[in-house]
């Protein structure tokens, strides 16, 4: 959790980011990448279309923040987990979430295949998956984090619970 701001304009300043933060992964998670523009992300937050510009350089750093966003988050929840059973529980905890909000995440790690400019992201995301994997099951780590990624994804199509998601991965409690 950052920080509280005690400036009121510049609190001010990061609710309004934030909202459209929110607003452009409401978005994607309706409408996919594409739908993210000036004036929808602007209405979707219920802010002047101008506010997007003023606080991101384009609406593709829009785009950008909120991938690195979900990626800062994603690699940081991986770091606690301590064994195959939380991370059954990380990945039910992920599928739980509004299902708008894991397509969106999910679409941007798309958007991020697409460009060689974002790859990064996803190499991060790898490494923090791979370390993990390696940490909790050394004999079958490129097992785990393949399953680990299939799993994300059944979770943002279809859906995943937490005793499938356990049993996938061989954790002992399922």
């Amino acid at each position: 959790m950052p920080p509280e701001i005690a400036d009121g304009r510049l609190r001010k300043g990061a609710i309004r980011r934030r909202a459209l933060l929110d607003a452009t992964l409401r978005l994607v998670g309706r409408s996919g990448v594409a739908a993210v523009t000036q004036r929808a992300v602007a209405a979707e937050a219920e802010l002047p279309p101008s506010a997007v510009l003023y606080y991101f350089a384009s609406v593709d750093e829009l785009l950008i923040t909120a991938l690195r966003e979900v990626n800062d988050r994603y690699v940081d929840d991986l770091s606690t987990v301590e064994s195959l059973e939380g991370l059954a529980d990380l990945i039910a905890d992920y599928a739980a979430q509004d299902r708008e909000r894991t397509i969106a995440e999910y679409d941007l790690y798309l958007l991020a295949a697409r460009r060689p400019d974002l790859r990064g992201e996803l190499e991060r995301w790898d490494r923090a998956l791979d370390e993990l994997a390696q940490r909790l099951a050394p004999d079958r780590a490129e097992l785990v984090a393949a399953a680990v990624n299939g799993l994300y994804l059944r979770a943002a199509t279809s859906g995943i619970d937490r005793s499938t998601a356990a049993r996938i991965l061989g954790a002992r409690n399922t």
